[in-house]
């Protein structure tokens, strides 16, 4: 899926209407999807395929689904809706208020 930012979506919006024609491009704002630009002469079929993965990335990304229900939604196999994610700059481990007490355990437990 090819993703564009605002910024050069304003300054090339026929580069994203081009690559419309061949699958859903997303559009960044402060690099977190924000919007989904579909091409009116493709297939339903073709455009569902498409709009899948990145209607499981954006679920995934406000925690609505786990890694692995957003990669089931998404039709693909888990290493490729790994990579999509990646590719959309969607982290898939965040840290939380738990990390710097695991790390920490995890530190002694090297030691011994």
């Amino acid at each position: 899926m090819y993703a564009v930012n605002v910024g050069n979506l304003k300054k090339n919006p026929y580069l994203a209407l081009r690559q419309a024609r061949q699958e859903p491009v997303l559009i960044l704002k402060d690099n977190k999807p924000d919007a989904l630009l579909l091409h009116l002469n493709k297939s339903i079929t073709n455009t569902e395929k498409s709009l899948l993965p990145a209607l499981a990335a954006m679920l995934y990304r406000e925690g609505t689904l786990s890694l692995g229900g957003a990669a089931k939604l998404s039709s693909l196999a888990m290493i490729d809706f790994i990579q999509h994610l990646d590719s959309l700059g969607i982290e898939i481990v965040t840290a939380d208020e738990t990390v710097e007490h695991e790390t920490r355990d995890v530190s002694v437990w090297l030691k011994s």
